[in-house]
């Protein structure tokens, strides 16, 4: 089954969206934190409250160089929660990959905007492969197209890497690069909303209640 994250440090709304979508986890980035004010010591708690022990956690890297990225890695691997470590997809990015899945942590490798960006990312053993659907649109190319040939990718070359999905504007880019059989997909807050909207939903429910009603007034439905 596909995983699903939502991607956000907003408490209030993932505990909202844990209520009703079979969330596996939570994705954030430095933007992310920062634009929340709080730091991975007030978050995660927080979000393990609210999900569960079961729940993943992906959060990112920060450090530049490759020794210094392995070894925030290390510190990240060692919380007690079940943590990927995000690292950019960039030369030095992979290097250290290489080196954190020796180290066995779980790594994420991001901002991937091209097929061959995310295969490389793969052949140095990244768990996770984060395209940015939308601002590869953003940038005038194909983000679905990128998921799509990186995917097959993955399958012609058996590799177990999963594509994490992230970066959508709409519901039509995320339910394309789910057609398309990815193992995980993370949704801002505004997105996953529209997930299960529809402006015909709430009439219908509506009209259901007012026929109800007429018929039976206040009666349940197994007092009919």
């Amino acid at each position: 089954m596909i995983e699903l994250y939502l991607d956000t440090a907003d408490i209030v709304q993932v505990s909202r969206f844990n209520k009703c979508l079979p969330l596996r986890g939570v994705t954030t980035n430095p933007s992310i934190l920062a634009k929340s004010g709080e730091g991975l010591s007030q978050i995660l708690p927080a979000l393990a409250e609210t999900l569960g022990s079961d729940a993943r956690f992906h959060a990112q890297v920060v450090s530049t160089t490759i020794n210094e990225m392995v070894e925030e890695a290390k510190q990240l691997n060692q919380l007690p929660y079940d943590m990927v470590v995000k690292v950019p997809a960039t030369e030095t990015g992979l290097a250290a990959i290489k080196i954190m899945k020796k180290e066995g942590i779980t790594v994420l490798a991001t901002a991937i905007y091209s097929a061959q960006q995310g295969f490389l990312a793969a052949l140095c053993g990244a768990d996770y492969l984060a395209p940015y659907v939308n601002r590869i649109d953003g940038m005038g190319s194909d983000g679905v197209g990128v998921v799509a040939d990186l995917q097959l990718l993955l399958d012609q070359h058996a590799l177990s890497s999963k594509i994490l999905a992230a970066s959508f504007k709409n519901t039509q880019q995320a339910m394309e690069v789910m057609k398309l059989g990815i193992g995980a997909i993370t949704l801002p807050v505004d997105v996953a909303a529209q997930m299960f909207a529809h402006p015909a939903v709430q009439p219908a429910v509506e009209q259901f209640s007012q026929d109800w009603h007429s018929a039976f007034g206040a009666k349940l439905s197994f007092e009919s």
